[in-house]
């Protein structure tokens, strides 16, 4: 083996050496249209690199955007959305890449690019709302709807004990929204959990009897 052929590739090398997106070249890694790595650990050696058929390769990236990806698996959960299901964000489709069940192709690690195909099986599946829950994170407004409550009493009436954040995220709103805010995640699991004890339904009804002894 000469020099050459023995340097070792990474993702972002094999596919500049094949002259197609990064993304393409994980994708055909993924689905065994390219050769396992031969040279180390997620590296390939440029003669198996070279072997490669850039044409297929290149065919076989059909991407989508997190943000269309989240619109297909909202329009998946019904039109309208079932009651307490909040709509899935392009920031939910960060989660899901982590979590295994998509594959981040490119773009940033919240918000990726991932393949149609895999977006089109999810859709499919029967047990997307529970997927959801396991392997997603839900931001304040999520866990309103999915608790059935309005943005606010989430706030200011959700017990800690009962729902505590799984970490916090910085959000950049823009300058006229304040710039960058921390805002809580929370857990799908744990807020269906949550919305399962009753307490929610039982504190929106006190909350709404409340709002109307006012009036």
């Amino acid at each position: 083996m000469t020099m050459r052929e023995a340097v070792a590739l990474d993702v972002f090398g094999a596919a500049a050496r094949l002259k197609v997106p990064v993304g393409a070249w994980r994708w055909a890694a993924a689905i065994g249209l390219v050769p396992p790595p031969d040279a180390a650990p997620d590296r390939w050696s440029t003669a198996t690199v070279a072997a490669v058929d850039t044409e297929g390769v290149r065919a076989a990236l059909v991407s989508t955007s997190a943000r269309t990806a989240a619109e297909r698996l909202t329009a998946a959960l019904g039109d309208p959305l079932p009651p307490l299901r909040p709509a899935v964000t392009a920031r939910m489709i960060g989660d899901l890449t982590r979590a295994g069940a998509l594959l981040r192709l490119e773009g940033p690690m919240d918000t990726p690019v991932v393949h149609v195909d895999q977006v089109t099986a999810l859709t499919r599946r029967r047990d997307l709302p529970a997927l959801l829950d396991r392997h997603t994170l839900y931001g304040p407004d999520q866990a309103a709807v999915r608790l059935g409550l309005r943005r606010t009493d989430l706030d200011h009436f959700l017990p800690r004990t009962l729902l505590t954040p799984a970490r916090t995220a910085v959000v950049d709103f823009g300058k006229a929204r304040g710039g960058e805010v921390a805002v809580d995640l929370y857990r799908g699991q744990d807020v269906g959990r949550a919305a399962g004890t009753g307490w929610a339904s039982a504190r929106s009804g006190q909350l709404s009897w409340t709002a109307a002894s006012w009036a």
